[in-house]
């Protein structure tokens, strides 16, 4: 199965991605960022866009790949992505359900003001990329297309995980990491994955 994790950039996508990735044996995280990023390498800048999402291309490249990954890995596919524009979520999860492909989504929601304080704890400002993205991102992320959505402005990311794993009849393998050690491991997660551009 795939499990796709949406959100608002800050949302907690990645860091409950990797938690679940921890705990699903068997799993895989695929980060549809990477071919926007080839894309940007790729091409003469005066093609360049300013969200790679906007490529025809990308979101081909990524419906192509995580096809391909379905069809040849027996595990579960972890995909940490924010999808804001229906008709691009149609595009790619839309044509993989049709194709027969299981896709579990789910929506990561929280308040601007809890956004605004995630963004600033990974050292993304009021005025970063990722900040100017909010409002954008919860006006598209409310459109039916984008359930399941989950409130996570008083939850955990294990609470999170736990959350998306009972609603996949998925059962997570136990967390021996004391708090410490959990806590060394989101840091490393944030700094592994938080960019500064786009």
């Amino acid at each position: 199965m795939i499990i796709w994790v949406n959100g608002t950039f800050g949302s907690g996508k990645t860091q409950t991605a990797n938690e679940l990735s921890r705990r699903i044996p068997n799993s895989f995280i695929y980060d549809p960022e990477h071919v926007g990023y080839f894309i940007k390498k790729n091409i003469p800048k005066q093609m360049s866009k300013n969200d790679f999402q906007d490529f025809n291309v990308w979101r081909e490249l990524n419906y192509s790949m995580l096809k391909a990954i379905y069809g040849e890995f027996s595990g579960t596919i972890i995909v940490p992505m924010t999808i804001a524009n229906p008709q691009y979520f149609s595009e790619i999860v839309g044509r993989l359900r049709d194709d027969g492909v299981e896709v579990h989504h789910f929506t990561l929601r929280a308040s601007k003001e809890t956004i605004l304080k995630r963004l600033k704890s990974r050292g993304e400002g009021k005025n970063s990329w990722a900040a100017r993205q909010i409002d954008r991102c919860l006006n598209g992320l409310s459109h039916d297309v984008f359930q399941t959505h989950i409130d996570t402005d008083h939850l955990s990311i294990d609470n999170i995980a736990e959350q998306i794993a009972a609603a996949t009849n998925i059962q997570l393998l136990p967390d021996p990491r004391s708090r410490t050690r959990k806590r060394i491991d989101r840091v490393i997660t944030q700094l592994k994955y938080v960019r500064f551009w786009r």
